[in-house]
């Protein structure tokens, strides 16, 4: 009996030792991560922050925390997403582009839930509006970029023609070009693949007062404006004034042919000087707003990126992992961390907190944030969007590259969406 009392006694002991080792044990937040470019990988895995990386800095500072995070390609990171969620394995955070779908399926937390109301009131009030759907936040501003017109001013010299302002100079501009070096340089790149497609899209829709939808709301995809503009695309391409595969050569690609004096124009975020310079290319370069047609409003490409949280609901403590969400975002968006990944990669902040300083780095850094404040969004909130961007791209530019009429294909587009 003794020993009966003694194994009971040792069993207990060992059940009461495991409780507190469990409850010891730190919160795991699986996190996934876009791939911005060369530099993201290395800041948050390898060594990019004066000679740390973020996750080694946030453990340090939150023993309580363990980060399984995840840096996944752009060209990727939809596919394994979807893939996680239809195995049960959605991450906890997840930065990408779109929300509304998640949200639509009801798997995200709301921004109330587990952001800290100091960091929320820092967030760009007009950034936190594009993650609203039926007057909740589902999700926060990560960065975001600004679209202009770059040219290169030595070919531009050589040629003996001004920057374009709408689409008809835009197109004399390119014939010029044509004329004067043949196919050793041409006149504008065009990205119709599925990482910039929808950009190009928007480009010329805006700039042909189109659009995705309407002030309400409503989609608008094969609007006169949009058929007109997709149709401008074409005729560059078809033309010769164009690169010679938009539907495989990215923007990167375009990039480099920029880089390389092969491209005279490409529209591209404000992180193309800091993309050239890494890349050794040396280009006398002037950046212009995007052309538009005549008679319409030109305006900006904004685009924004997003933090998000989903739900767990078998998570034991609900509380402890909204409150070890919020710690993550608390200190990722702290300006002595964030500061530096925007400026590394060159993006435009998201917060009002990181402004002076990245002002007071590269004065030049405030003429975009002007740019941004004009600029229009992707309508995310949308739970079709997914589906319109791939549309875009996939149903109506690529299939218009082998000769289908753009009318028909946009009709087709607006149906399938709005079932019209």
């Amino acid at each position: 009996m003794k020993r009966f009392f003694a194994l009971l006694i040792a069993a207990m002991m060992l059940c009461s030792i495991s409780a507190v080792a469990l409850a010891d044990d730190p919160i795991e937040l699986d996190v996934i991560i876009c791939e911005y470019g060369n530099n993201t990988r290395n800041w948050f895995l390898g060594n990019g922050m004066n000679g740390s990386n973020f996750v080694d800095l946030f453990t340090a500072a939150n023993p309580d925390i363990k980060l399984n995070l995840e840096v996944v390609s752009w060209s990727d990171v939809h596919k394994e997403v979807s893939t996680r969620i239809s195995n049960g394995n959605a991450p906890d955070i997840l930065n990408i582009d779109t929300f509304a779908e998640f949200q639509a399926d009801n798997l995200l937390l709301p921004v109330s839930d587990y952001c800290p109301e100091d960091l929320y009131n820092d967030f760009f009030p007009a950034f936190i509006a594009e993650s609203v759907i039926d007057g909740t936040v589902w999700a926060v501003p990560d960065l975001a970029s600004a679209r202009a017109l770059y040219y290169n001013k030595a070919i531009f010299d050589e040629v003996g023609i001004e920057v374009p302002k709408t689409w008809a100079e835009l197109k004399d501009a390119c014939a010029a070009i044509k004329d004067f070096y043949g196919d050793e340089v041409y006149g504008i790149g065009l990205d119709l693949t599925e990482d910039e497609g929808q950009a190009t899209f928007a480009y010329f829709a805006w700039g042909n007062n189109g659009g995705f939808n309407d002030a309400d709301g409503n989609w608008t995809l094969n609007s006169d404006q949009n058929v007109e503009a997709v149709e401008f695309i074409m005729d560059l391409i078809n033309s010769g004034y164009a690169n010679p595969s938009p539907s495989t050569q990215t923007r990167y690609e375009l990039q480099d042919l920029f880089g390389a004096g092969k491209l005279a124009m490409v529209i591209a975020p404000n992180q193309l000087p800091q993309y050239l310079q890494e890349k050794g290319f040396q280009v006398d370069y002037v950046t212009a707003d995007i052309p538009h047609n005549e008679g319409a409003t030109g305006s900006s490409v904004g685009v924004m990126d997003r933090v998000m949280a989903f739900r767990d609901d078998s998570a034991p403590d609900q509380a402890a992992r909204n409150e070890a969400i919020g710690k993550f975002l608390k200190f990722f968006y702290d300006p002595e961390n964030y500061v530096g990944w925007v400026s590394m990669e060159t993006f435009l902040p998201a917060v009002n907190s990181a402004v002076g300083a990245l002002v007071e780095a590269d004065p030049s850094f405030e003429a975009w944030l002007n740019v941004l404040a004009n600029c229009r969004f992707y309508p995310a909130a949308n739970a079709k969007w997914a589906d319109v961007r791939n549309g875009v791209v996939v149903d109506v530019e690529q299939r218009a590259l082998t000769g289908e009429e753009v009318k028909p294909l946009l009709d087709a587009l607006q149906t399938k969406i709005a079932g019209e």
